[in-house]
């Protein structure tokens, strides 16, 4: 149970970072210039749903970042060893 704990936590933490980089953007504005959905923006600022790697590619182009920092990011708004393997 603790491994899904953990991803919501990471999930909270991608949605975070989204939302503090878009800054005063709309999410519709982001989509419609860069090929998101309105909705899937909002699952993920939520911590709703986990970006899949395409998508973190996108978001990351859309925000004039690149990947590796936007993961940087968000690993940055993570507790100290958290951890999806159980050990």
């Amino acid at each position: 149970m603790q491994q899904n704990e953990n991803k919501k936590i990471i999930s909270q933490a991608v949605g975070k970072v989204l939302k503090d980089l878009r800054g005063d953007k709309s999410n519709y504005l982001l989509g419609a210039e860069y090929d998101i959905s309105t909705s899937l923006l909002n699952h993920i600022e939520r911590g709703i749903k986990d970006p899949q790697l395409t998508t973190v590619f996108k978001l990351s182009e859309a925000l004039g970042i690149r990947p590796w920092e936007f993961v940087k990011k968000v690993e940055e708004n993570l507790p100290d060893g958290l951890s999806l393997i159980d050990n």
